[in-house]
């Protein structure tokens, strides 16, 4: 019988946190710069200059707090990051989504929410469910940002980021986790059941002859290629970012229907000087 995962809690407030690398901090210093650096953006579409709205969204948003494994140290997961950033730049977002399929999760999400974000959007469902609820509930004429940061790549199907993709004005910065695909590579492309779902389309469009390293480049690029097919794009420089050992763990891409947005990310998605994969 499998071992049950040892629950972590916070000592401050007693309840469930995720346990993460050291390597978090590097999303969220661009999440946070991204939250920045769109400030004044974000203030035309609340008032007293717009009524838009602008919305943060989270598909696998965690209980709101983690702690590091190799240190202990407990620190605020990418929501309660994201809340913080927007106070900071005195623009608040008007409308947040949250989202984790695990109930304990949520709930502590609830709990911790509320202190910044009241008003707060809190869901436990599957992603690919929750998105067309989420999606209904925004108010079209607004600017909202959407973190899609799963674990692997099987619980992010295509259609999620199609469903996102409608919404005219939507800017989202995704996590690809290479650590998944270089693991589970051949396996993956022998059962084609998870890049049926994640870049569907993909038989045929690649070479599954390539060595290890040219098949992922040749099946990433196929992805963004379906994206660019949305009517989005996706802003050239993908980060790369690896654990203290170099080992390759994901790939953060950023992805926006505006010129500008696409720009902003150019000015801060270099935080640490890292190997680039495009």
């Amino acid at each position: 019988m499998a071992k049950k995962p040892t629950i972590k809690l916070d000592p401050d407030d007693g309840l469930i946190v995720d346990e993460v690398g050291p390597w978090v901090s590097e999303k969220h210093d661009r999440l946070k710069k991204y939250i920045d650096a769109y400030r004044s953006v974000r203030a035309l579409y609340l008032p007293p200059k717009g009524t838009g709205g602008a919305g943060y969204i989270e598909l696998f948003s965690g209980p709101g707090r983690s702690q590091i494994k190799e240190t202990g140290e407990f620190i605020d997961g990418s929501p309660l990051v994201a809340c913080r950033a927007a106070q900071r730049s005195r623009t608040l977002f008007s409308e947040i989504h949250l989202n984790d399929i695990d109930p304990q999760k949520s709930s502590a999400l609830q709990q911790r929410i509320t202190a910044f974000a009241a008003h707060a959007h809190i869901y436990t469902k599957p992603a690919e469910v929750v998105v067309d609820e989420i999606v209904g509930a925004l108010k079209p004429r607004g600017l909202h940002f959407a973190f899609l940061d799963p674990y692997k790549l099987e619980v992010l199907p295509f259609a999620i980021i199609r469903k996102l993709a409608t919404v005219r004005k939507m800017d989202m910065l995704i996590h690809v986790s290479v650590f998944d695909l270089q693991r589970n590579l051949r396996r993956y492309v022998a059962d084609g059941k998870v890049l049926d779902s994640f870049m569907p389309g993909w038989r045929g469009s690649v070479d599954i002859n390539r060595p290890d390293h040219g098949l992922r480049t040749e099946l990433l690029d196929y992805w963004l290629g379906e994206i660019r097919k949305l009517g989005t794009s996706p802003a050239e420089g993908i980060e790369l970012v690896s654990g203290p050992r170099g080992q390759r763990l994901y790939w953060l891409v950023f992805v926006s229907a505006h010129s500008l947005g696409r720009k902003l990310w150019g000015d801060i998605r270099n935080v640490n000087v890292q190997a680039r994969m495009l």
